[in-house]
């Protein structure tokens, strides 16, 4: 676990993520799911560069079902920024850095 990388569950959500300052980059992912795990150290990279504009957060779908359900995921990973409460953007799978960089730039 990183100190860059917040880990949220469904009772942590509306404070983590829908009441943050910052735009929240949530990851939905599982601990089954390989490319989940390929994606892990690339966010660690974006949250590390992106520390004070961007929290990055992690909520394994295993272990909590409210939230994902409320938003759909149906795959994993799926990505998705939240900018003043609001689901903003989404992304479903596995991605390379520049595509996250470009992704979290297009959006905050």
């Amino acid at each position: 676990m990183s100190e860059n990388i917040k880990h949220i569950s469904d009772a942590s959500f509306e404070a983590d993520v829908l009441k943050s300052e910052l735009p929240v980059l949530v990851d939905f992912w599982a601990e089954w799911c390989g490319p989940c795990k390929a994606i892990a150290p690339i966010l660690e990279e974006v949250a590390k560069e992106y520390a004070g504009r961007i929290q990055i957060a992690k909520m394994d779908v295993d272990a909590n079902q409210a939230v994902p359900a409320k938003f759909g995921i149906r795959g994993i990973p799926t990505l998705i920024l939240f900018k003043n409460g609001e689901a903003a953007a989404q992304k479903v799978g596995a991605m390379a850095k520049g595509q996250l960089t470009a992704f979290v730039e297009s959006n905050i």
